[in-house]
């Protein structure tokens, strides 16, 4: 940690970032509660997280590194310090209750009974801290029949009806990029930000719960509203949309493209592209509705129109018509692209093992006077267990004694 952690700046001097001064201690694991944490981090608070003995089972998840990191890890644990202990044992119990005395902030992505027996449910970290702010997510939420169950993003994919909507009626298709989980990291850091607002007009602290469930049903409302209001049971098209056409994966002669027309003015401008005038007061194409339910004539003409041009070409036209389209990208093509370049989305780490100028993806908004940094890489377990353990309290000798008895951890000195 360094020197500043925790400071608020000098007397009638505005902080540097939103959330100076504001401690978080992370005992999230994976995506929704470390990502969470990480948004925080970006905003300046000071972020511990809190490894478990052998480091959580999150850090090798698609390992990228000479030692095993993996991109999750990498990903959402910027801007934090570790310590690694063991929070289950009496001697590790008490070192989390001292650092949640001082602590504005817990985040918690476990089962409620889990939550419970590490003492870290709101109640029993309230009866700590008042003041305390606790952030929890799990995949089913608090109250339901399922509440005892567990699950990752999927659970939240499926359950809101978003898988059966994708792919084709014989074979549903998941989402590879966990967008339930990272929804819930916002949705999170959102909630945290709002009882902070809070308890900064009334003293108080508050429970601030999110679950994947919850978050993916509200991605997925359009679908949900729409099947209680006019019972459609529709099915799943593959990429092809519904309510409007063309909206559509269409190949070219060197990849593909997506399409996305939308309203009537650009879809007359459509016609205007592809050479059917006619379809402008075509009756089956009226409305954005009628276009929809007659989508596999519009898409088999666009994929004609397609078939004759590359992507540099198809997208010239459609752009010049100011008509929604890209290519499909690989990640390479992601990591090449001029413009996610210039915009500063991908923030170059240096990490052991790891690459020269792998990047991370910083916080996916801006703010004009207070901007978000990345001013710590994702730490190694228990790489300031010392440290830590220092600034809460812990003389050399407690500290030591706590490492020989097995309750925490240090990473090496050379890390």
């Amino acid at each position: 940690m360094s020197e500043e952690a925790g400071a608020t700046g000098g007397e009638g001097r505005r902080p540097d970032s939103v959330l100076a001064g504001i401690r978080v201690l992370d005992f999230g694991r994976f995506i929704a509660g470390p990502a969470s944490a990480a948004l925080l981090g970006d905003l300046g608070a000071e972020v511990i997280r809190i490894d478990k003995l052998g480091g959580g089972e999150d850090r090798g998840m698609t390992p990228v590194t000479a030692f095993g990191e993996g991109t999750m890890f990498l990903q959402n644990n910027r801007n934090k310090v570790s310590i690694e202990m063991d929070i289950a044992s009496p001697a590790g119990r008490e070192v989390v209750r001292r650092m949640v005395k001082s602590a504005d902030v817990v985040v918690a992505n476990m089962p409620e009974g889990t939550l419970k027996s590490l003492g870290l449910d709101y109640e029993t970290l309230r009866a700590i801290n008042p003041k305390i702010i606790a952030s929890t997510s799990s995949a089913y939420g608090s109250g339901g029949p399922y509440s005892k169950r567990i699950g990752f993003d999927g659970v939240g994919q499926v359950m809101s009806g978003a898988v059966y909507r994708s792919g084709t009626p014989e074979q549903p298709v998941r989402s590879a990029v966990p967008y339930v989980d990272y929804s819930t990291a916002l949705s999170s850091a959102v909630g945290v930000l709002a009882a902070l607002l809070h308890r900064e007009h009334t003293g108080e602290g508050q429970h601030v719960e999110t679950n994947l469930v919850g978050t993916a049903l509200m991605i997925a409302s359009n679908f949900l509203i729409e099947q209680s209001a006019l019972h459609m049971n529709r099915t799943a098209t593959l990429n092809r949309g519904q309510l409007g056409a063309p909206v559509d994966m269409f190949r070219v002669k060197d990849g593909w493209l997506l399409i996305q027309v939308a309203g009537q003015p650009m879809y007359e401008r459509w016609c205007k592209v592809i050479g059917e005038d006619e379809w402008r007061t075509d009756p089956r194409f009226a409305t954005d509705v009628l276009r929809g339910e007659h989508g596999e004539i519009i898409s088999a003409r666009m994929q004609k129109w397609c078939d004759e041009r590359t992507k540099a070409e198809a997208v010239a036209e459609l752009e010049a018509a100011k008509i929604p389209a890209y290519p499909v990208y690989s990640p390479q093509d992601a990591l090449d692209d001029p413009h996610i370049q210039a915009m500063g989305y991908l923030k170059p780490i240096q990490y052991r093992g790891l690459p020269e100028g792998t990047p991370i993806v910083g916080a996916p908004f801006k703010l004009s006077e207070t901007p978000t940094t990345i001013r710590l890489n994702p730490p190694v377990s228990g790489q300031h267990s010392r440290q830590i353990l220092r600034e809460f309290g812990y003389s050399d000798a407690e500290i030591e004694n706590l490492i020989e008895t097995g309750v925490v951890r240090c990473a090496p000195a050379d890390v």
